[in-house]
Formats: C-alpha cells, structure tokens, sequence
C-alpha cells in the first residue's frame, strides 16, 4: 500500500517541475522580446559603445607686447600635417601602410643628408622585423620567451644586426622617407593628435594631403602657430623658446604636464618668459570628446570645453629703449676691442641692465657678446642675468651703510688713508694715497683703506703695520655678506624668469686679508642684474623692490591691435627695507652724487644734464689658462640713477676682462652717458608726441576678477 502511494506522488512532482521550468523560459522569451523589439536599438549601441574618450586641441599662445603697447612677439600660422591614432592605436603594419601613402604626398626633408639623419638604426632594426616577424622571434632564447611582450620586443631588435636590416637599400630617399614618417605616426598616442610635419610644409603638400584624406586613416592637414619675434633678436634670450612638437613635453616633467591635460608632443616654453608664464600663455584647449564602438571607430563627437586662446603678456620692457642699448653696448665693446685688440684679446662681453627703482619694472637688459671664433658681434643679453663677476668699488656704497648701522664708523668720521701692510701679504692701498678723508671722501674718491678699517672693525682686529691682524673674528665674514644680501648681492633678485644667479660668494673665511677684499669688491662676484637691484635700493631710500619683466597679463581678444581686459597686474613688490637708518642712506646717496661732480667719474659725468648718481667700479680680474697666468685684466663695473632727486631710472654696467692700459677707464662711462642720453631723449620725443605708457587710458578695459573660473577652465 505504501509502495503504491509514493509511485503516485512522483509523477506530480515531475509535472510540477516542468511547470516551473516551463514558466521560467517564458519569461526569459518574453524579456528578450521586450530587449530586441522595445530596446533593440538602444541595446545594440549599448553593446557596441565600449568607451568615451576627450582629446584636447591646441589654440594659438598669447601673445607679448611691450610697456607702451608694441607688439614683441606674435604667432605666425604655419601649415601642419598631424595623425590622430583611432582607440587602442593602428598595428604597425597599419601605421606602415598609412606611412607608404603619406610618403606619396609629403617629403620630411628636402636635403638628402637631413632625411638619412632622421633615420636611426633601431628606425631600421624596427623597419626589418615587420617583414621578418617570425625570423626575430626564433631568434629568442628560451629564457627570453619567458619575458614580458615589451622585454621579448627589444630582445629581438637587439639581435637584428646590420647585416639584416642593410638588405634594404638606405640610398634610396623614398624608403628613407617611408620610415622617417612613420617613425612619427609610432610615437602617437590614441585620439591625441601628433604633429608629423609642421616645418615647411609647401602648398602642394598641404593641398595633396587635403584632397586625399579618404585613404589616409588618421591624417588631416590642419594651422599650427610659430613663435614669430617682431624684433629680429632683440630681448630674445628673455622671451624664451617653445619646444617643437618633436620635442613635445619635458621628459623630466612629463607626469605634471600629463596631469595638466598636456598630451606628450605638446609645444610647451622650455626658457625664458615662455616658460615662467606656461600657464598663462597657453590658454585653455579645446576639449572634444569622442565616442568609439567595441572596433574602436568613432561613432560620435562633441565639444565639451570650448578652446580658448592664450592670455597676452604686457612687458614692463621699453623695446625701442632696448634697441638703443643693445647698438650701444655692440658699437662701444668693438670699438673699444678694435682700438687695441692685443690689450683687449680677452675680453668679449658689455653688460647693462636698467630698472625703474621704484617699482621693480624692468626697462632693458642688453648683452653685447664679441664670438671671437666667428668674429661677429652677437646677442647674449642673459649673461646679465646668469653670469656673476667681480664688481669692483662700485659696491662700496653697501659696505659704508654696514660701518655706519654696525656702529663701527659715525658719519663724517676721519681717518688717514695709507697702504695696510698685513704680515705676509701684498700691501693694499687705494689708488692713490688720499690722506685725511672722511666717509664722503673715501666715496667720492673711492677709498679702498676707508672700507678696509671698515671691515677690520666687524671682525675686531687689531691692525699693526708688517704684523698679522690679532684677534680677527672670522664671523665677520657673514655679518658683512648679511648686509650685502639685503641690498640683492649673493641673493636672489627674485626676478620672473625660471632661473637665475645668485653670485659667487667665496668659502675661505680665515684668511683676514679676503674680508678686506669683500669690502671693495674684490672677492665674491655679483650678477649685473644685482647690481642694479642694489643701486636700485640705495636710489629707493632703502626699499628693495623686486624686478620684474611682465607688468600686466591680459585676456587675449582675438586683435592684434588693441588688448584685452586685465587678468593679473604685477605692480610694486617690496621684498625688504634695509635695516637702518635713513640718514645713513641719504649719506650715501651724497657721496653718490659727489663721485659724479667732484669724484672718479666727473671726467665723464659733470656736464651731465640729467643729475646722475653713480659709484664706478674696477676689479683685477687676471687671465689664467691650465692653471698659468696669461694676462691682466681689470672688470669695469658702473652703477648709477638719476635724477638723483626723484630717480626713476637705475642702472648697472659691466665690462669684463677689460685691458689695463691708460685707455681702459672709458668704456664702461661712454656706455653709461649714452644709455641715459637714450633714455631721456625717448621721454622727450614722447612726452611731446603725448604718448604714454598707460595703456589703460589708450584701449578701454576691465579688470578681469581671477577668481571666477568656469567649470571648463578647471577642468582644463
């Protein structure tokens, strides 16, 4: 009975079961019915949209203008052919192909030598394996197998030697021209377009590629921007460079510019102003973001950021004044050289730099360079800023005002000014025995000895004749170099540029006899731009103020002839007071104005009509090569400002390795005396043509508030 019961429950169970699974694939039916006649579409793109990518696009750089409104440097359109890999990149032999087409229609370089430069031999190592894949890959020991794809890859073009790779013919210009290209299309990364030539691109190669990008997957023939100076290469060394697109990013900061939406062969500044104001130059990318299947086809795009070309920078430089310089300094130095080449065979630089001392703003920085190798006359402007020299008396100015506020001398005090003979040294003296002076004096005449009591008083020595100095306190040498660094000597300035000196500042500091050469200039060395940076201070009532070479960043307006409103406005920063009293640099100021009336320079300055102030300067600089001594030479050095009552115009100069005969003291004063007569003359023709630096007044504009950014502007 038992048996008969469970045999009847069994099939119910059965059917039951095959209900369920009935009702199960029902409903599956129904919900694919549903996906494939209600949805199918949206389900298929669903299927086939696999990612959404952005690329950005470049926008032109802003541009540079001088102080009055004049454009410095402008872009100049240039015909580009670029390549713009699909999702995931072309195979090789893809990027092969696109390469044999691409070579029908441009050449990379004209001269046969350039193209074969191009080439490298992992170029043909590389050209080799793709028509010997599997001949590389045997070649691989059992070991190497076990690498990784990219260690097996450069295993097997280790082991493609010439003999491989010279069964191609390299004297032939259209393979040579074949690889250089795709050399280019190899470094792309997907949906970043990559520059392959933007480099004389002629009209025939640009309209070639135009007409035939059907079967040029990738390619497009677009406008590139190229850096164009307006005056030839005037200011260049502080414009600064762009990389080329080969050169793309910085490898060194490859992971910042990356994280800034840079893509890898980006034209980024690498010096100069190009590269301290990137970030405002560049401007912001245009932001497209693509839409690509599972083959990695775009099926779609849109512009998510609207591009937006690069702010333009206004410089506080006077470029017509820079002219001016720049021929002065170039005429004076090949005059002087010409006049006795034997006498002046080492010497090859004139150096100025010009500020306004109130507010920092830089008016020019000239560089005269003689290239001896070449015999020609060059600009090297960035030795004012990169290159240190001894400066001679001209700094006397900042060792008084540390005897007067360390409380060593009082203003006026005498003292007889005779050689110092220290024990086993050569006497120092000035360059004359002066007698009784006091402070002004030992300016006005550039006393050596007065400075030397100076700075034997810091360290506390005890000074008897043919004896060493007792008791000398070697930490004097960091009390004399703190005061120095508070006028920008052996500091740095603070300039807007990515690199600068900041001077040669000696290490010996038990040796006595070098504290008193500090003292007069003539152990550590100083910039030029520090120079004038020091002067400025002293002509600023003691207010060191920052130099600076942009004045204003201004939101480019799509016109080269007028600005943009106001984004950022860099005015007066004042980097520290000197820590003294003010009647000490009014002291100074006098024994400046005296040197050019009654001092070392009226020779040069006395019937100056503009009311300078200035402290000449000339340091022994001597000649050695390979250890041997060669010649003597002097460093002339000059710093000044004027008007001496209401000064606007600071100035620094100096001549290295200058010969020292009689006829050496005049360079460096017939460069000064006309830099301010250009100076000057410009203020007048200006003032009379009612031209002004305002250029609020000239264009009407509007400070841009900084703080508001878009949404876009963050995420570019």
């Amino acid at each position: 009975m038992g048996k008969t019961k469970k045999k009847a429950q069994l099939p119910f169970r059965l059917n039951l079961l095959f209900v369920f699974i009935f009702f199960l694939f029902s409903l599956l039916i129904l919900q694919l019915g549903v996906v494939q006649i209600l949805n199918g579409e949206e389900a298929r793109n669903t299927i086939n949209e696999t990612e959404n990518i952005r690329a950005r696009m470049s926008v032109p750089r802003g541009l540079m203008y001088d102080r009055f409104g004049n454009l410095v440097l402008d872009n100049e359109p240039e015909r580009t052919i670029t390549y713009t890999p699909p999702r995931n990149g072309d195979s090789a032999k893809k990027r092969l192909e696109i390469a044999e087409k691409l070579a029908e229609f441009i050449m990379m370089e004209e001269e046969f030598e350039d193209l074969e430069a191009r080439v490298r031999e992992r170029d043909k190592q590389e050209y080799w394996y793709l028509f010997n894949t599997q001949e590389a890959g045997s070649r691989l020991t059992e070991e190497e197998k076990e690498l990784s794809a990219g260690e097996q890859y450069n295993k097997m073009l280790e082991k493609i030697k010439p003999e491989d790779y010279n069964t191609f013919d390299w004297s032939d210009r259209h393979l040579l021209n074949v690889v250089a290209i795709k050399k280019e299309l190899d470094t792309a990364f997907q949906l970043s377009p990559h520059t392959i030539k933007n480099e004389n691109v002629t009209e025939e190669e640009y309209a070639l590629v135009s007409e035939n990008l059907a079967q040029l997957p990738g390619i497009d023939a677009t406008i590139d921007w190229n850096r164009v100076s307006k005056y030839d290469n005037t200011f260049s060394s502080f414009i600064g460079r762009i990389s080329s697109s080969n050169e793309g990013i910085p490898r060194e900061n490859r992971d910042y510019y990356l994280s800034l939406g840079y893509s890898r062969n980006d034209r980024v500044g690498t010096s100069g102003l190009e590269q301290q104001y990137e970030n405002m130059l560049r401007g912001q990318k245009e932001v497209i973001q693509y839409t690509t299947n599972s083959n990695g086809t775009i099926i779609g795009t849109e512009t998510i950021v609207d591009g937006k070309a690069g702010n333009d920078l206004i410089l506080t430089v006077d470029m017509e004044l820079q002219q001016r310089v720049d021929e002065i300094a170039k005429i004076e130095l090949e005059n002087f050289i010409n006049q006795n080449p034997r006498e002046n065979e080492y010497m090859s630089e004139a150096l100025v730099a010009m500020l306004d001392p109130q507010t920092g703003e830089v008016l020019a920085l000239s560089g005269a360079h003689y290239d001896r190798e070449n015999d020609r006359y060059v600009d090297h402007s960035y030795r004012v800023v990169y290159d240190a020299h001894l400066p001679g008396s001209s700094i006397k100015g900042a060792t008084m005002l540390a005897g007067y506020d360390a409380n060593v001398i009082e203003p006026g005090e005498i003292i007889y000014d005779r050689p110092i003979r220290i024990a086993e040294t050569q006497p120092k003296s000035s360059w004359t025995d002066l007698g009784r002076i006091n402070d002004l004096t030992a300016i006005e005449q550039s006393s050596n000895v007065y400075m030397f009591e100076i700075a034997m008083r810091l360290a506390t020595a005890t000074y008897r004749e043919n004896e060493p100095l007792y008791n000398f306190d070697r930490d004097a040498f960091r009390v004399l170099r703190n005061y120095f660094s508070q006028f920008g000597l052996g500091a740095r300035t603070g300039i807007d540029l990515p690199f600068e000196a900041t001077g040669v500042i000696g290490t010996n500091t038990q040796d006595g006899g070098l504290l008193l050469d500090t003292a007069i200039g003539q152990h550590d060395a100083y910039t030029t731009l520090q120079l004038a940076q020091y002067v400025s201070t002293i002509a600023n009532d003691g207010y060191r103020v920052r130099p600076h070479l942009v004045k204003e960043v201004r939101q480019a307006n799509g016109s080269k002839e007028s600005l943009g409103p106001i984004v950022e406005s860099h005015g007066r920063d004042i980097l520290n007071r000197i820590d003294m009293d003010e009647s000490y640099i009014k002291r100074v100021q006098e024994g400046f104005r005296l040197v050019t009336t009654d001092g070392t320079a009226r020779g040069h300055w006395a019937n100056s009509p503009y009311n300078v102030a200035l402290k000449t300067g000339t340091a022994q600089n001597d000649v050695y090569e390979d250890g041997e001594f060669q010649m003597r030479t002097n460093n002339l050095t000059l710093v000044g400002y004027a008007p001496y009552d209401e000064p606007e115009v600071a100035f620094a100069i100096v001549v290295p390795r200058a010969g020292t005969g009689n006829d050496h003291n005049g360079i460096h004063h017939r460069i000064g005396n006309q830099i301010m007569e250009a100076y000057f003359d410009l203020k007048e023709e200006r003032d009379q043509a009612g031209i002004t630096e305002n250029l609020h007044e000239q264009i009407g504009n509007e400070a841009i508030d900084s703080e508001e950014t878009s949404d876009e502007d963050q995420e570019n």
